[in-house]
């Protein structure tokens, strides 16, 4: 774990040397260690599901006084909206601007570096990043902005439609192990995680493992990237036995990809209608954060203010997420 630890620490570093962590393309990607998820530019929406008409924000921040952001890749488009609503930006250019470092280094850069980024929009941090903040003595506000969700991602021909919770634990336990056990075919069931940095991992853990057992996978089921894992159940072995799980938002947002589907839990299908009525059984807020000292006057907590506001409110929809509603408290993470 301490040579891990060294690991982080020296790419933190350089991220901090970088001019900014989320708006400016200058670091795009090069200061990511080896087999890290670190994302480029944001692709315009896959989704094409109708968004409701609301009306242009008004900018009140310039290019140049916009806080440097980071944060996970699935909040890529929203931190793009952001950019293009408060400043005026083309969409366009702002989908380009935009880069993160992902979840775990985004938290601790932030939380334990002296760096450029002035505000994260990001998934929960993994619990040993967590315990990193907290063992610092870290201060940190946020306030939850949008909801997101697990979800489970298998090959289109595969004919096993749902699953329970309980039959998913036990597919990652290692207790069932061949698709004919849940109403599938006769075939082996490839079951793909993420690394221990990634926030779909964080997810994963907390909302359906819940400490229980949970098989460590060989390093080739265990992709690094997002993208790598949404590819690899769509290839692999040309057929239809694996399953891996990602964050809502990515893949209706980022990375659609054909031949895939999303597996209903508890007969429940993913959509932004069950994750707004909770109906969708494994929901789970994301967060805006910045540091508790920062000005009332300054970019990020005008920023951070503003999305509680209509404007706000209206980015978040549009951006294609589901907005929590203006937040009248914050929790302070120490």
């Amino acid at each position: 774990m301490k040579n891990a630890k060294i690991s982080r620490r020296s790419f933190l570093l350089g991220l901090a040397a970088c001019s900014a962590a989320g708006v400016l393309t200058a670091c795009k990607g090069t200061d990511a260690p080896s087999g890290s998820t670190a994302s480029s530019a944001a692709e315009p929406p896959a989704s094409s599901a109708a968004t409701p008409a609301v009306q242009q924000a008004e900018p009140f921040l310039t290019v140049e006084d916009f806080p440097p952001l980071d944060g996970s890749t699935a909040c890529i488009p929203l931190m793009a909206q952001m950019l293009a609503d408060t400043t005026g930006m083309d969409l366009e250019e702002a989908r380009s601007s935009i880069t993160v470092s992902t979840t775990a280094y985004a938290w601790e850069n932030f939380g334990l570096y002296d760096t450029t980024t002035r505000m994260l929009v990001v998934y929960e941090a993994p619990d040993y990043v967590k315990e990193e903040l907290q063992e610092a003595n870290v201060e940190l506000e946020q306030k939850p902005i949008g909801v997101d969700a697990l979800v489970f991602i298998v090959n289109e021909d595969n004919p096993v439609q749902a699953l329970t919770r309980q039959q998913l634990r036990d597919i990652y336990a290692g207790k069932i192990t061949n698709w004919k056990d849940v109403g599938g075919k006769d075939q082996a069931i490839v079951a793909f995680q993420r690394g221990e940095d990634s926030g779909s991992q964080t997810l994963f853990k907390k909302l359906l493992i819940q400490g229980g057992e949970l098989m460590t996978p060989p390093s080739e089921l265990a992709p690094a990237a997002m993208g790598e894992l949404v590819d690899s159940i769509a290839d692999y072995n040309n057929s239809a036995n694996a399953i891996g799980f990602s964050v809502y938002y990515y893949i209706d947002q980022m990375y659609s990809k054909p031949g895939l589907r999303l597996l209903a839990v508890d007969d429940v299908a993913p959509s932004n209608d069950t994750l707004a009525d909770g109906s969708y059984p494994l929901c789970n807020d994301f967060y805006a954060v910045i540091h508790p000292d920062a000005a009332a006057d300054s970019p990020e907590r005008r920023l951070y203010d503003w999305l509680d506001t209509d404007a706000g409110q209206d980015c978040i929809k549009k951006s294609g997420y589901v907005a929590v509603g203006p937040q009248t408290t914050v929790t302070i993470v120490d």
